[in-house]
């Protein structure tokens, strides 16, 4: 058995990935299993649940016209219990049956600045460079391949693909970059040799909603399949998984189920990040300014709408489909696509769940499309609604004004709270090098800026 180690046993990766991999099995092919674990002591109910029924659960989805579907997942073979010291993730990292290391962390957790350096800054990051140093591991994913790679150098285990399954715009390159950076920080020579020589890191997109799950899923679940599962798990029914052709020690035949192998997943990544990412975080700052709960109701809400459906058909698509540089996806399409998605009341999805990691949503999602029409001498003003809508939601939670806790592991909350208490906000929001990189300061980004900010005053006033 060949087996996939996945690090974060979360709902997007039990919907999503573990899906393909039981897809593929289903069909026949059982070369191929998942064992996962998770890097930090959460998630505690859900995982010793997943433990007690033997990694299986199911997945209830649900199309934009409310018709839900369950099927029982079988991609897990073994859940591994949190350690402290993280021996199981170790173990199973260093066996020579482990061909491939998976891991969803989310954005913020690779600690990036805009140069895609590591950013020292960031306390758990610099405490687990200290227990690299002294050969123990940490709760970072840097910290954590790296005691999995040395490991399995030291077992001579073989080569292993590392896959990437986050949010992140090259993603593999960039988790590469910083998993080099930690290990060269460390100090070990040895280990990086061996890294750059027997692994790969394809770049990957990954697609479906998957909102958290709620009892009422666990409800739906036991009523329709008979089963108490303790650990399902609900998202749209649609899915997409491109992946990067490029793999150290060969991979599942997941062609065979609909993952999309490619050469490049640029042209993929960037309409997905670019469109889908940034107008769901759009509709979640603006639905929580307008008193909302969930992404349907921004979704179907005109105004809200109107900003997402104007900042992708007037500044992205134009982006990403120009002469001589065509898209291979119908951009318009697409776009009408995800909005279509985005308002399936079915899913519930909460705005609480996507209006999170902002500061690292803004670099990520939106800053490119605003340097690219700066570059060209193009108006940006679609685009800076969206982050004077996050502004105007992080002046919100500055006064306490926000209904849920944001939660933003980028956020120097100190540093937050100081440039929304500032003699201009907007000012020192424009000026922030880690949010706007090349063009920090630029004043046709403060013009824009500032027109878009009163456009989003005098929404919010309209609202109760």
């Amino acid at each position: 058995m060949k087996t996939i180690l996945h690090i974060g046993l979360g709902s997007f990766h039990r919907a999503h990935q573990a899906v393909y991999v039981h897809r593929l099995r289903e069909s026949g092919d059982r070369s191929w299993a998942i064992v996962g674990g998770n890097s930090r002591p959460d998630m505690e109910e859900t995982m010793a649940a997943l433990a007690a029924q033997n990694g299986q659960y199911t997945l209830e989805t649900v199309t934009p016209a409310g018709v839900r579907a369950y099927e029982t997942i079988k991609a897990i073979e073994r859940v591994i219990p949190y350690t402290p010291d993280l021996a199981g993730l170790v173990a199973v990292g260093a066996a020579p049956e482990t061909l491939i290391v998976s891991f969803t962390v989310t954005e913020a957790g690779y600690y990036l600045d805009p140069q895609d350096r590591l950013d020292l800054s960031a306390k758990d990051l610099t405490a687990d460079l200290e227990a690299a140093r002294a050969g123990r591991p940490g709760s970072t994913i840097y910290a954590v391949l790296t005691a999995i790679l040395r490991a399995r150098m030291l077992a001579g285990a073989g080569p292993v693909t590392l896959l990437n399954c986050d949010n992140l715009r090259h993603n593999g390159d960039r988790a590469r970059s910083g998993l080099m950076q930690f290990i060269a920080l460390a100090g070990d020579e040895a280990l990086a040799r061996w890294v750059e020589a027997n692994t790969t890191s394809p770049n990957a997109m990954v697609d479906r909603i998957t909102p958290r799950p709620t009892p009422d899923v666990a409800a739906r679940v036991a009523a329709a399949t008979g089963w108490p599962d303790r650990a399902p798990v609900m998202a749209e029914s649609f899915t997409q998984w491109v992946i990067e052709d490029r793999f150290a020690a060969g991979r599942p035949a997941w062609e065979k189920v609909g993952v999309e192998m490619v050469g490049s997943v640029q042209p993929y990544e960037e309409a997905k990040i670019r469109i889908l990412n940034a107008t769901h975080s759009c509709i979640a700052w603006a639905g929580t300014l307008a008193g909302l709960s969930y992404i349907h109701e921004g979704t179907h809400d005109a105004a809200i709408r109107g900003f997402a459906h104007a900042y992708v058909t007037d500044d992205v698509i134009p982006c990403l489909d120009r002469p001589g540089h065509p898209s291979p996806i119908d951009l318009a399409a697409y776009r009408d696509v995800v909005l279509d998605r985005f308002g399936n009341p079915a899913l519930r999805d909460t705005n609480q769940r996507v209006a999170m990691d902002g500061f690292s949503k803004i670099p990520g999602f939106i800053r490119p499309t605003l340097v690219e029409r700066l570059a060209r001498g193009e108006s940006i003003a679609s685009t800076a609604m969206l982050p004077a809508l996050f502004l105007a939601f992080l002046q919100r939670w500055h006064l306490g004004q926000i209904a849920y806790e944001y939660q933003d592991q980028a956020m120097d909350r100190a540093a937050a709270h100081a440039l929304c208490a500032a003699a201009d906000p907007l000012a020192a929001f424009c000026a922030d090098a880690m949010l706007w990189g090349p063009i920090a300061g630029d004043p046709r980004l403060l013009a824009a800026m500032r027109a878009a900010a009163d456009r989003v005053s005098r929404f919010a006033r309209k609202r109760p």
